[in-house]
């Protein structure tokens, strides 16, 4: 467990000693990863996170801080009387050191079409705030900062484990993502292979790459710029746009204007410039709807993988919802769930100029 002090804080956090009670169920409970054959995927098999917390009443929140006003004076997770960000290891981990799953190279029934392994890797928790009833875009920039250097810190760490292929750091918000808790915190996980998201996106750098001699997400950045009309806000380092395939009904893009693999990578004016650029851009994804306060959605860095293609991979943040009007989800019916293929309500261009809209003076970089 870290904590991470929005004053006087050392990059690294302040650890302690994690003393919540563990019972041998506790113990590497992440299970195991199986290859399917269809698709050379690699699933998590956690069947131990049936389990898990859900929606508990505000004075049970384990994310809350130790007999804080509103709690039932229970122990929480988190054994400070008051915290500005905490790290702390998942108590339903997806992915474990240690994890008790079958040895690597192991097969599923004997059969080679089906190889297992533990589910090694980690899977983390970060508490944004101590106030149960914040909200990402409530936080302020002065958290900002200390919630990039936490996210930076526990990248660089994470990403020097020799398990460990790729670090992502998300947030879900909202109860329609399927928010378990409604504390506001994002998760830290590290994967043991490349996810399929980032494999696809290795496979069309590099075939770029090899027509063009560039690096993909930094030309479709520089094409973004260049054409306008989906950039939602620029900075000195920092350029959001909605990208112009876009998938979701709400979805908007944030790169560095540096070629960075990853948050551990950024330096200080890329991440005091991102402390106010990030916020803006949540109090635009909140203002999108004028009914609704706080946007459900899902917001992850995308980063480099720790090992090869590492040099086509590039730092980014993709922000999306699955609300396409108040009170209307956009359900992931049959051609989206069964054959990947999408279709969005919305064109880009107009949720671009909403977006910008919603933003107008809002910030130095608006409009620019």
């Amino acid at each position: 467990m870290r904590y991470y002090d929005d004053h006087g804080g050392d990059g690294a956090g302040r650890p302690f000693p994690d003393e919540r009670p563990m019972t041998d169920a506790d113990r590497g409970r992440a299970g195991e990863v199986r290859r399917d054959p269809l698709t050379g995927d690699w699933v998590a098999v956690a069947a131990h996170r049936m389990g898990r917390t859900f929606l508990p009443p505000a004075d049970q929140c384990p994310l809350c801080p130790t007999g804080s006003a509103g709690s039932s004076g229970a122990p929480s997770e988190i054994p400070a009387r008051a915290y500005d960000v905490a790290v702390l290891d998942n108590r339903f981990p997806s992915y474990s050191a240690g994890a008790l799953g079958p040895a690597p190279g192991a097969l599923v029934d004997g059969e080679p079409l089906w190889p297992t392994g533990p589910a090694a890797g980690r899977t983390e928790v970060v508490c944004f705030s101590d106030d149960h009833d914040t909200s990402f875009g409530d936080l302020g920039v002065e958290r900002l900062r200390t919630v990039v250097r936490a996210l930076a810190h526990r990248t660089e760490e994470l990403s020097a484990l020799p398990d460990v292929a790729q670090v992502f750091c998300f947030e879900n918000r909202g109860e329609e993502i399927g928010v378990t808790l409604r504390h506001p915190h994002g998760q830290v996980y590290a994967y043991p292979q490349v996810p399929p998201r980032t494999r696809a996106l290795l496979r069309e750098a590099r075939a770029h790459r090899e027509r063009t001699d560039g690096n993909l997400l930094a030309d479709v950045l520089a094409a973004e710029r260049r054409a306008g009309t989906r950039v939602v806000l620029t900075g000195e380092h920092w350029t959001a746009y909605v990208p112009a395939a876009a998938r979701w009904p709400v979805e908007v893009h944030l790169a560095p204007h540096r070629d960075v693999p990853d948050l551990s990578a950024l330096e200080d004016d890329e991440r005091e410039e991102l402390a106010h650029v990030q916020l803006d851009l949540v109090r635009r994804l909140d203002g999108f709807f004028d009914e609704v306060e706080h946007l459900p959605y899902i917001s992850g860095w995308h980063q480099a993988p720790t090992g090869a293609g590492r040099d086509l991979g590039r730092l980014h943040l993709q922000a999306f919802t699955l609300l396409r009007s108040p009170g209307r989800l956009k359900y992931l019916a049959g051609s989206e769930s069964g054959m990947a293929a999408w279709v969005n309500d919305r064109s880009p261009e107009a949720i671009a100029e909403r977006l910008r809209q919603v933003g107008a003076g809002s910030s130095p970089a608006a409009g620019r």
